[in-house]
């Protein structure tokens, strides 16, 4: 064997090493960095956030109507879908806050 042989043959398989390298790289599902990120166009206001630990959910704000929808994708199912109290009223929740009682000056009891 000469010193030819043995550089393509070092050459080829540092070629190799590297190919798997790049393969694998490439193969692992890269994580969302959306979080914390928000976008309006027109009427609607989008932005992300997560449900849990694992789960991140769309937030649609549909200020014509004050309402709110919230979506997440499940796996599982390969769909999106809606969590419980997924749809909310932001009209009612506004009224809501406007007629409560104003909370009590620090340091005064009622």
């Amino acid at each position: 064997m000469n010193s030819k042989d043995f550089a393509i043959g070092v050459l080829c398989t540092t070629a190799t090493i590297l190919l798997v390298g790049l393969l694998i790289l490439h193969s692992q599902a890269q994580p969302a960095g959306a979080a914390g990120v928000g976008v309006q166009a027109g009427d609607y206001v989008m932005a992300v956030g997560s449900i849990g630990d694992r789960t991140e959910a769309l937030y649609v704000i549909d200020t014509a109507v004050n309402g709110m929808n919230s979506y997440y994708f499940d796996f599982k199912s390969n769909a999106f879908g809606v969590p419980p109290g997924g749809q909310v009223d932001l009209g009612r929740l506004r009224a809501m806050a406007q007629s409560a009682a104003p909370p009590a000056a620090p340091g005064r009891r009622p």
